[in-house]
């Protein structure tokens, strides 16, 4: 079955970056989950939200039993930890429900229901570990990636008006309210991302199977494909390269109360701590689909998606942690991974080979331009500035348009009323 191929492959993934991280002195993800068991987790909120999408499949007497059990083996290790004075962390009841779930399936389930369950315990610890797996891809780039290419960025940035300068002092000058709101937004987008999760699969346990396509599925293959760009492009962002917190390996301090000066753009090294991670900027592809999923929902959703997806563009811009090219990029790699993944779960089709082309060549277009072009791009801004905004709109109504011809050939065609009956013809 293509799910239990999924399995095995995200399996055999996982295990390399353990691998992988263990070369470098590090625990991999696998590790760092298996820790979680016993020790302070690193995100309480985030493992209750991979609970509660696994209890998307039981019934409302067994979530209750579920949360229950959760609640009581926090409870247990914050009396331990309170009693030996250790930090006062929580979220590994969830984790030992999650994983009980999945003990369970394999145990005392058969078939469909195994499946089912084994699907939903899955998709939890998928959330945690694409995290965790985050956090080993970033540990990578630091110690592959010698050298950043930030000049390049920040070149061809001025094509856009410097965006991140900008919004830098509009956060500064109104920390620490900006700070605080901001900075809730940006830390806890996978949250986020699991509530809308678990609007869309609210009917699963009723009708015992999972939509075809849902937001959880493109959240999960947006962290697994991006830092294979970060590999390919290794920027670290203007807080680091041009700010206090790059320290002795910044370029310059200058972020941001004033512009760096522009020369000609060449790679600079850096420590082998700082992440990669810019290029293209994934918290904009994740709220981008954040905001395309909660558009189906209701009027709260919608209104909680714009603004989680608004906070998100300026925490990531305000905070110094990309440049307005990233975010760009960003938006084209969402929508792309989000066309590809709604084509393969509702039929493929030529619409969406187009989109896909289309949103992959302007995605690899804006590399080339900013690694090759940034000369060109900071002395035409009134040309190159334009141009960039224009291609992202391009995918975005392309996107719009073919999404919406998906929608009214899936919608089911309306029952034809029955005429009353004082309308009905005479027989002749």
């Amino acid at each position: 079955m293509l799910w239990a191929a999924a399995g095995v492959t995200t399996l055999a993934f996982l295990i390399a970056l353990e691998f992988a991280a263990r070369g470098y002195g590090e625990p991999g993800p696998i590790a760092v989950e298996t820790r979680e068991l016993i020790f302070a987790p690193h995100s309480g909120p985030l493992l209750y939200a991979g609970l509660a999408l696994t209890m998307v499949v039981l019934t409302w007497r067994q979530r209750l039993v579920a949360a229950g059990a959760a609640i009581g083996i926090d409870v247990l290790f914050l009396l331990v930890r309170w009693a030996v004075g250790a930090d006062m962390h929580f979220g590994n009841g969830a984790l030992w429900v999650v994983v009980g779930c999945v003990v369970l399936a394999l145990t005392r389930r058969a078939g469909a229901e195994r499946a089912l369950l084994l699907k939903g315990a899955g998709l939890g610890l998928l959330l945690v570990m694409g995290h965790r797996t985050g956090d080993t891809w970033l540990l990578i780039t630091s110690q592959t990636r010698p050298t950043v290419l930030d000049p390049y960025l920040v070149t061809a940035d001025h094509a856009l008006g410097d965006p991140s300068w900008l919004v830098g002092r509009i956060v500064e000058a109104t920390d620490p309210v900006s700070g605080h709101v901001l900075g809730l937004v940006y830390g806890q987008l996978p949250l986020a991302a699991a509530l809308v999760g678990l609007y869309q699969l609210r009917h699963v346990a009723d009708r015992r199977r999972f939509p075809a396509h849902h937001l959880v599925r493109t959240f999960l293959v947006i962290g697994l494909l991006g830092p294979a760009i970060y590999m390919i492009f290794p920027v670290v962002g203007p807080v680091y390269a041009y700010g206090a917190e790059g320290g002795a390996w910044a370029a310059a301090d200058v972020w941001p109360d004033s512009l760096p000066v522009i020369g000609t753009p060449h790679p600079i090294p850096f420590d082998e701590i700082t992440p990669r991670n810019c290029m293209p900027s994934l918290h904009t592809a994740w709220a981008t689909t954040l905001l395309i999923h909660s558009r189906e929902g209701s009027r709260l959703m919608r209104y909680a998606g714009m603004f989680w997806f608004v906070a998100t563009l300026t925490a990531t811009l305000g905070f110094g942690y990309h440049y307005g090219v990233d975010l760009v990029a960003g938006v084209v790699f969402a929508l792309t991974i989000e066309a590809g993944m709604r084509g393969a779960a509702l039929g493929w089709d030529r619409s969406c080979t187009w989109l896909v082309a289309h949103g992959t060549t302007v995605f690899a277009v804006l590399l080339v331009s900013y690694r090759y072009l940034p000369q060109q791009m900071a002395a035409h801004p009134w040309l190159f500035g334009p141009l960039l905004l224009l291609s992202m709109s391009g995918v975005v109504l392309h996107y719009l348009r073919t999404t919406k011809r998906w929608r009214s050939r899936t919608a089911p065609a309306r029952e034809p009323q029955a005429q009353p009956a004082d309308l009905e013809p005479e027989p002749a």
